[in-house]
């Protein structure tokens, strides 16, 4: 195995491999998540793009078989809160030392033979001299608690190359209101402010 770097990903050949490798690595958790957690392939080719993101990828002989892309500025994803980061982590924020994994796969096939712990020595290393606020999301399939799962797996991967302390941000959680029939009797239903505003006590 051999990682390589690149920012941005311009070759169309590098990108077609690096699609089939990311939609064959995410597929089971798009089915498994509420959130829209795989990118369609023009948003995919727009991060890959963007100069200021950095792409690791692994390698097994010819075949890409993991990669993560890392966002150093989070002024350019919509995914971050600038405003969350500049007020709660000033210094990281004014120097741009707040980055974030936008993705981070792994082949099936090669989950267990240490791809991502071979990726994450690399890319972690020059987060770790740069002194980055390195920031990531997990579905709960990935983090059923708060503890343990994919954190503390990225935590520990973190040690390898320097010292790191895991902070927990948020959590976000979804629901649904499942109605079982489609027929509205209520004669407000039309004007749903004047039927809360007429609701009794």
């Amino acid at each position: 195995m051999f990682v390589t770097r690149h920012s941005p990903v311009l070759d169309p050949t590098l990108r077609d491999q690096l699609w089939a490798l990311y939609t064959r690595s995410y597929l089971q958790l798009a089915q498994e998540t509420v959130t829209h957690e795989m990118l369609d392939r023009e948003e995919f080719n727009d991060q890959l793009g963007d100069s200021t993101n950095r792409a690791w990828v692994v390698w097994e002989d010819n075949d890409p078989i993991a990669m993560t892309l890392i966002a150093t500025d989070i002024k350019r994803t919509r995914w971050l809160s600038e405003h969350y980061f500049k007020q709660h982590f000033p210094e990281k924020f004014k120097f741009g030392r707040v980055h974030y994994v936008v993705w981070a796969v792994v082949d099936p096939g090669y989950v267990t033979r240490g791809a991502s712990i071979f990726m994450a020595r690399q890319a972690m290393a020059v987060e770790a001299r740069e002194g980055s606020l390195l920031v990531f999301d997990m579905p709960e399939e990935n983090q059923p608690n708060a503890t343990g799962g994919a954190a503390e797996l990225m935590r520990r991967m973190a040690r390898m190359v320097g010292e790191a302390d895991l902070l927990p941000l948020t959590v976000q959680r979804y629901y649904a209101l499942d109605f079982k029939s489609a027929v509205v009797s209520d004669s407000h239903a039309d004007n749903p402010q004047e039927s809360l505003l007429t609701s009794p006590n």
